[in-house]
């Protein structure tokens, strides 16, 4: 006979026959069956209602299935199956309980639990295997939230259960493509791409005719240009690549970037998942690409409360050209350690550094001597008009710390702190043409004749800051409503010094013939021209609520107050603005697999005291306003997914600067006061498919259309679009495993953008 006998919720399995006792146990250690099957029938009667709950788990063949999480989140009560799928959980009160059970392998699965009596029997049966596509899924693992994202959601709902159009490219994914940039990684999204590389040293991405949209890494800027320039970074400590689409004002702050409205990039780094693995990879490719890469966790100390994780990469690659010296060298380590004091608490530390040397590429020039018609030349692949030794250099430290505590159930409270240390440097090529006529703006002879110029591009030092504090409520029951809420407040700050210098010129070149890339060794020192602080912060406080009535309808709301300080010592002024951001919507489940959803938020831009209108009184803020609307859905048991997102966002206050013709010369002449009003307006609509054709073919398909114009302005031209901005984007991915024995673990993929 088999008995079954708990110690700190951990099992013990004893077998018995006339002949001999076999032990069992997990922890090895042993306990007495019958004092503790004593123990337990006393600990019973002293809590009046309490039972034990025991069984085992096993897939649909059937197999056991070892280390799956048994949880019952309302009670913060959970253990894990042993090898042979065996669980038990002790002193569960008399009731009805939801049951999850989490594994790695298999589809999370929710299971009714009535506990009635001493001792309740209760087996599981998981049947929904965890193919690929749980790990490539471009929407996330729908039954988990994906790691820090509530750094920038600030709910803990998944991707499906938001009324925001959010993406996630997951870490599996990354890997299947060979993704070694941001570029490469948001193809997979419908409607973001690339708004410029900057001689391929920094990568800043576009989405919904919004140019630089900010670029985050484990939820803080980095590069904390508004304009949004990005910066590098190494994939080989990416967990995934969460993009939110639109405002993000409630949650985020103020619009600062010109990009802010179109949405948020964040890269979110690897951190300890209670496991002990490891591996190490090599990856040699053209231009002789060398670049080794390991990752490495393991759980510390025999309680299994302490777990540390490292992973780093190290590259050396030559630039297409393939020109000796002329390339990139990188060096990149991510340590992190997660600890759980208790089964309330847990806190993790993560440290993310990066060294990055690349070299910065002028391109090519225009051949056209008016400038007027793109006559590119087509540079030969062995070319590179810059100098050797002209490198850009980036350093970056970010710092994270972050804790997590059940107050009660459902309830808990959450910090973290981010931290980023960014410096660059660089030194530059640029090319101006030889005979240049100032009158008339354009090269007068010798189209392929160039000055060659190299600069110290402005020095960089941003230091930037993010603390949050919330309080969570999830899916807190009260009659027919659940409610889901967030309470919060953040504080934000960013510090900025910026050093430039003059530059030199160094030769001639005919671009047309053989070019030397050599920079010769008289060469004046960069004089230092100008230095430039300024420092901003702000801090915010935000709520939201989510409430579920029954299964089919959730109603958003929520509000944020928020402030944005600004102050430059050069010009020794200090600025503060303030502003309110709400945002609104529902969610309605037409039937099980579709859902339908509508929202409208709204983010502000601050505008300084530097804004006058015709009497010389400040205009104040400007507001854009998003509108939201579309359908998530998901087919045939969630192997396909369908999202379609229509969104409508325009500013129809903005502070333009007042211009006026001139009845002498006919010439639109700039003013020194502005106005509110003009309409900048954007409207499209993106498209997502992913899922499985079959068990072993997962496809992604994304389409946007993005139809952005300035309606009515004074500095661009009415009915043009912002610049770099698509009509229409489309990608597709495909991927295919083989399944039979010779070629098992062989997958093939393929895709185009």
């Amino acid at each position: 006979m088999t008995y079954f006998c708990a110690r700190k919720q951990r099992l013990f399995i004893i077998s018995l026959n006339n002949n001999n006792m076999n032990y069992f146990n997990n922890t090895s250690k042993r306990c007495l069956t019958i004092i503790s099957i004593i123990l337990i029938s006393f600990g019973n009667i002293a809590i009046g209602q309490t039972g034990v709950v025991y069984g085992k788990i096993t897939s649909s063949k059937p197999l056991p299935i070892a280390g799956v999480n048994v949880l019952i989140n309302e009670l913060s009560v959970e253990t894990y199956a042993d090898e042979k799928g065996n669980y038990i959980l002790t002193g569960i009160p008399y009731g009805s309980y939801a049951v999850e059970f989490n594994s790695e392998k298999f589809i999370p699965e929710q299971a009714e639990l009535i506990v009635k009596s001493e001792t309740t029997v209760f087996n599981k049966t998981l049947s929904y295997p965890v193919k690929v596509l749980e790990q490539m899924e471009v929407f996330g693992i729908k039954e988990k939230q994906p790691d820090k994202l509530d750094a920038i959601t600030r709910l803990p709902l998944l991707p499906t259960e938001q009324i925001q159009s959010i993406s996630i490219i997951s870490e599996k994914l990354i890997e299947q493509q060979g993704n070694l940039s941001i570029s490469e990684a948001t193809r997979n999204v419908a409607g973001v791409y690339t708004y410029a590389t900057f001689g391929g040293v920094r990568e800043s991405m576009s989405s919904r005719g919004f140019r630089g949209i900010p670029v985050l890494k484990n939820g803080v800027r980095i590069h904390t240009d508004f304009r949004g320039s990005g910066f590098s970074t190494d994939f080989s400590g990416v967990e995934s690549i969460q993009v939110l689409k639109g405002a993000n004002s409630i949650t985020m702050g103020a619009a600062t970037d010109l990009g802010s409205p179109g949405g948020i990039v964040n890269i979110v780094t690897k951190s300890p998942k209670f496991k002990n693995r490891g591996n190490v990879s090599m990856r040699v490719g053209s231009f002789n690409q060398f670049r080794p890469t390991f990752d490495v966790e393991n759980v510390l100390g025999k309680e299994g409360r302490v777990s540390f994780r490292i992973n780093g990469a190290y590259e050396n690659i030559r630039t297409f050209q393939n020109i000796k010296g002329i390339g990139q060298e990188k060096f990149y380590i991510n340590p992190s350690l997660a600890f759980r004091p208790d089964n309330k608490t847990e806190i993790i530390l993560e440290l993310d550094y990066l060294d990055d040397v690349r070299a910065f590429d002028p391109g090519t020039v225009n051949m056209d001597p008016d400038n007027l018609t793109n006559s590119i030349y087509e540079l030969p692949i062995d070319r590179f008009l810059g100098f050797r030794g002209n490198n850009a250099i980036q350093k970056t430290t970010t710092y994270t710390a972050r804790f997590r505590r059940d107050l009660a159930p459902k309830l808990y409270l959450r910090g973290a702190a981010y931290f980023a240390d960014y410096n660059s440097d660089a030194v530059v090529s640029s090319l101006k043409a030889l005979d240049r006529n100032d009158n008339l703006g354009i090269n007068t002879f010798e189209n392929s004749m160039y000055k060659r110029s190299i600069g110290k591009n402005s020095s960089r030092h941003d230091k930037s800051m993010v603390i949050q504090m919330d309080l969570i409520g999830h899916k807190i029951k009260t009659g027919i409503f659940k409610h889901t809420f967030q309470a919060g407040i953040d504080y934000r700050s960013t510090d900025l010094t910026t050093r430039n210098f003059n530059s030199l010129v160094v030769d001639t070149i005919n671009v047309t013939n053989g070019v030397s890339n050599e920079l010769g060794t008289e060469i004046d020192d960069f004089t230092l021209t100008d230095t430039q602080e300024s420092t901003t912060s702000g801090i915010g406080v935000s709520a939201q609520e989510v409430l579920q009535i029954g299964e089919r309808v959730r109603l958003f709301g929520g509000v944020r107050f928020g402030t944005s300080n600004s102050y430059s010592p050069l010009a020794n002024s200090n600025v503060t603005e303030t502003f309110i951001n709400p945002v609104a919507g529902a969610m309605v489940k037409v039937w099980k697999e579709l859902s339908l959803f509508g929202s409208y938020t709204n983010s502000t831009n601050p505008r300084t005291a530097a804004y006058l209108d015709i009497d010389g009184n400040p205009l104040g803020n400007e507001t854009i306003s998003q509108f939201e609307a579309g359908i998530k859905s998901s087919w045939f048991d969630d192997r396909l997914r369908f999202n379609a997102t229509y969104y409508y966002i325009t500013n129809k206050g903005m502070n333009i600067r007042a211009a006026i013709e001139n009845p002498e010369t006919g010439l639109i002449e700039l003013q020194n006061y502005y106005f509110q009003g003009g309409n900048d307006e954007r409207k499209g609509v993106e498209v997502e498919l992913v899922g499985r054709l079959l068990e072993n073919l997962e496809l992604i398909i994304g389409y946007s259309f993005i139809d952005a114009k300035y309606k009515d302005h004074t500095t661009f031209v009415p009915g043009s679009s912002p610049n770099g901005t698509p009509d229409h984007t489309l990608n597709a991915y495909l991927n295919y495993s083989f399944e039979n024995e010779v070629l098992k673990g062989l997958s093939v993929g393929a895709g185009f953008y």
